[in-house]
């Protein structure tokens, strides 16, 4: 399975880099391949550097004007480098089979709410979960029962993304949800 994870490029404290390691050794220790922005800084680096350590593949979007900021440590198994963010969000979507959304800034919620457009319109299916790491998204997620409950979702959250408190939960729910029972 292809998952696409978005999340920081910035260094973070233990209580986010700990469970994001996790998640990464589960994703690499089942064989699946890490989709995501490529860089070897922060978060990205420590679930890049995971991902690869437990055996799984990595596959990098980059864009032409961050590649010369940041160059991944880990090699990847495959880097694609696109013009803009938006050609690079796009091709992020395109080789995903799921989207795992962590901890970020601006950039990670960008990418988190145009997913969710995206299958709220059913322009795609693909899986979502919002991984609420030490209770990082407890504000978003209570927005969106908020939306939900005052009517501005055609339908219910549960059918757009799984919230998840804990690494293997994610991980398990993609399992299921893409590969079957």
């Amino acid at each position: 399975m292809n998952v696409c994870v978005f999340l920081s490029a910035a260094d973070l404290d233990v209580r986010y880099t700990e469970p994001a390691h996790r998640f990464a050794e589960l994703l690499g220790e089942g064989g699946h391949t890490l989709v995501w922005g490529g860089s070897d800084t922060g978060l990205m680096k420590v679930v890049a550097d995971g991902v690869s350590g437990a055996g799984g593949r990595l596959s990098g979007v980059s864009v032409d004007f961050l590649a010369a900021k940041a160059r991944p440590v880990t090699a990847p198994d495959e880097m694609v480098f696109t013009r803009d963010l938006a050609e690079r969000k796009a091709t992020l979507m395109e080789r995903a089979d799921a989207f795992v959304i962590m901890v970020g800034g601006m950039g990670t919620l960008d990418e988190a709410t145009e997913i969710l457009e995206l299958r709220k319109h059913g322009r795609t299916a693909k899986p979502v979960v919002l991984l609420n790491t030490a209770g990082f998204y407890d504000g978003l997620r209570e927005q969106l029962f908020r939306m939900e409950a005052e009517g501005f979702l055609p339908v219910p959250l549960t059918e757009l993304l799984f919230i998840a408190d804990e690494p293997a939960d994610a991980l398990a729910f993609l399992e299921r949800t893409v590969t079957g029972p």
